[in-house]
């Protein structure tokens, strides 16, 4: 049987032709939506995507929208969850009567995902994996929780290592990339090669033979199962399973945090704080239990050093023009590094020409890393700020901001930590960096767009002017001067984005569920699969090979234009970045103006690898021929 890729116009007129007492349009899109879940593994390289162990009855039949007629049929019900949760009464935990008995609306919950109980529940457990419901109340967030409840019982195997050696692997090919001498044999590298696209007489070890990781309190790391909480990965271009390599651009997000979304507005919509109304009290618990989230997991020591933005270029404006305005002086010093994303670029650059400052830039050596050595030599009492991102978002090269920041310290400047690329990655905390600021955006870690994260510590925020004047931020007005609140208020002048730093919350829930240990883990695994799968492609460069590199292959290859490979890959369902990534000044580095980015993300696969890898492989036999 074909299946037609449906459109929107498509399911309309479906909707529209339907005889009688078959299904309404509502409930036919519901099928549609639930037919394309339920797709086995193998069909048209998708993977099965239904929810954990939700049972479901065959997918109805669709009829291409010019073959509407009689012949359209239904299949049977998709078999409900069963709701095995432990019976909490949800609206006294959360201490106002009248609250929902779920966290969801009701039309949500039978798709909610199920799993066995704690031996022993804690009071006040939550009744979903789903860890915002409740979150106003008495609920604890995920890191809290896992202290003292056991972990759920799911359909999810330990982190898998692929039969690769790890980090001294990825360090052995960088080091030959880079040319330097290897100093050890790469674990089994004399023997057969665990890389099937390697050599055909190979095949990938079976699961019961790789390396397992112990997920402490998490339930263990399954790819497949992630990949169930994503719908979009569902998504078909071009005739093909799409594949999402452009993860360093934006994530995906998980259907808790879509919930999450749709309850705010069903349930909780209201403007904050000074309301007296039930509504305005559930959102501004709901905002504050967010902050809460942040903080928790940032390791800030208070959530009054979190501030909301709408991302991670803003909060740097916000800085430059609060801290740095107040701060910086002509023949001042403002240090970055080479690697910047422009948003750490262009904002130091207006300051240091509106105060008569200077730029300096810390350069970088063959493989991408920053040169410790010549940063030390910037240094001076005239450095007022050293602002550098913690992962490379063009070349994925992982800095070491800790000593950067020990260092800025020590000259007696404040440290501003850009943790766009890395929240996603890698367990930061932001008292062991010790940085002033810390920086990131929410979309770039599995929660929506337009939301992002300013911290700073206390003692700093208060000595801050407000950066923009309105409502929310003031104590008191009147025509002879106005009172600020403290930090972070102050910083949040008229009406936040509510509804999506209640998302945030829920993607840090999510990631803290599954365990940023795992997801480091397999991460980073994939990344030294993907390097190698690279490297077997004749005419492919790989720019940025530094020892510590993050979940980021940054390449060109001869004969093309860096968008033509873009172009060919989105013809085979693959999106990945091609341009400079704004990051020019690192890419003019390496001699380029574009590179080719794929990106990974914890739901990408070694299929998917192997699926990018045979296209390049045909691009490059085709020596500057576009198509087949």
């Amino acid at each position: 049987m074909t299946i037609p890729t449906p459109t929107s116009e498509g399911l309309a007129g479906l909707a529209g032709a339907v005889p009688a007492g078959l299904p309404d349009e509502v409930t036919l899109a519901r099928l549609a939506g639930e037919f394309f879940a339920a797709l086995p593994t193998g069909f048209g390289g998708a993977s099965a995507l239904s929810l954990p162990n939700a049972p479901r009855a065959p997918a109805p039949e669709i009829i291409p929208p010019g073959n509407v007629g009689p012949t359209l049929t239904a299949a049977a019900p998709v078999a409900p969850v069963r709701a095995e949760s432990v019976p909490i009464d949800h609206a006294s935990a959360a201490g106002r009567p009248g609250a929902p008995a779920l966290g969801v609306p009701e039309a949500y919950a039978a798709a909610l995902p199920t799993f066995s109980p704690p031996v022993s529940p804690p009071p006040l457990a939550p009744s979903t994996p789903y860890y915002f419901l409740g979150e106003a109340g008495a609920f604890q967030s995920a890191p809290q929780q896992a202290a003292h409840a056991a972990p759920r019982a799911e359909n999810r195997t330990a982190a898998q290592s692929f039969g690769l050696p790890g980090e001294a692997e990825l360090h052995s090919i960088l080091a030959e990339l880079a040319g330097e001498r290897r100093t050890a044999s790469v674990p089994g590298s004399s023997a057969a090669s665990p890389y099937y696209f390697l050599d055909t007489h190979n095949v990938p070890k079976p699961e019961a033979d790789l390396p397992a990781t112990p997920s402490a309190a998490h339930p263990a790391f399954d790819v497949h199962a992630v990949r169930r909480d994503f719908p979009i990965l569902q998504e078909r271009v071009n005739g093909r399973q799409l594949i999402w390599f452009d993860n360093a651009a934006t994530t995906h997000k998980p259907q808790a945090v879509i919930d999450r979304l749709a309850y705010f507005y069903q349930h909780e919509n209201s403007n904050i704080h000074r309301a007296a109304h039930e509504l305005a009290a559930r959102a501004t618990d709901a905002y504050e239990g967010a902050r809460n989230k942040v903080a928790r997991f940032l390791g800030a020591a208070s959530s009054e050093e979190i501030i909301f933005v709408r991302g991670t270029t803003e909060g740097i404006n916000l800085i430059a023009k609060t801290w740095g305005w107040q701060n910086v002086g002509e023949g001042d010093e403002i240090i970055v590094s080479n690697l910047e994303h422009h948003a750490n670029i262009v904002p130091w650059q207006q300051l240091a020409a509106a105060k008569g400052a200077k730029l300096k830039v810390i350069p970088v050596d063959d493989t991408g890393q920053v040169r410790l050595d010549e940063y030390r030599k910037l240094l001076s009492d005239r450095t007022k700020i050293v602002s550098v991102t913690q992962v490379s978002n063009a070349l994925g090269t992982v800095v070491p901001v800790k000593e950067i920041v020990d260092l800025a310290h020590r000259a007696g400047a404040v440290a501003v930590v850009d943790g766009a690329q890395s929240v996603s990655h890698m367990r930061v905390n932001v008292q062991d960096i010790d940085a002033d600021f810390f920086v990131f955006s929410g979309h770039k870690i599995f929660g929506p767009t337009g939301i992002g994260v300013v911290y700073g510590k206390r003692h700093i925020l208060e000595d801050m002017p407000p950066w923009q004047g309105g409502g929310n931020m003031i104590a008191d007005v009147t025509f002879e001067k106005t009172v600020y609140h403290g930090a972070p208020t102050r910083f949040e002048a008229g009406t936040g984005n509510i509804a999506d730093a209640l998302g945030l919350g829920a993607a840090l829930d999510y990631v803290e569920r599954i365990g940023m240990e795992n997801i480091a883990r397999y991460e980073h695994d994939l990344l030294v699969y993907a390097t190698r799968g690279l490297l077997t492609v004749p005419g492919l460069k790989l720019i940025g090979t530094a020892r510590d590199k993050a979940s980021v292959l940054s390449f060109v290859l001869d004969g093309y234009r860096p968008e033509e490979v873009g172009k060919a890959l989105n013809e085979e369902g693959i999106a990945v970045r091609s341009g400079h990534h704004c990051a020019q000044p690192i890419l003019r580095r390496f001699g380029q103006e574009a590179t080719v980015r794929p990106s990974l993300a914890f739901y990408n696969t070694c299929e998917e690898v192997d699926t990018l890898v045979a296209v390049l492989h045909r691009l490059a036999r085709g020596k500057g021929r576009i198509g087949r």
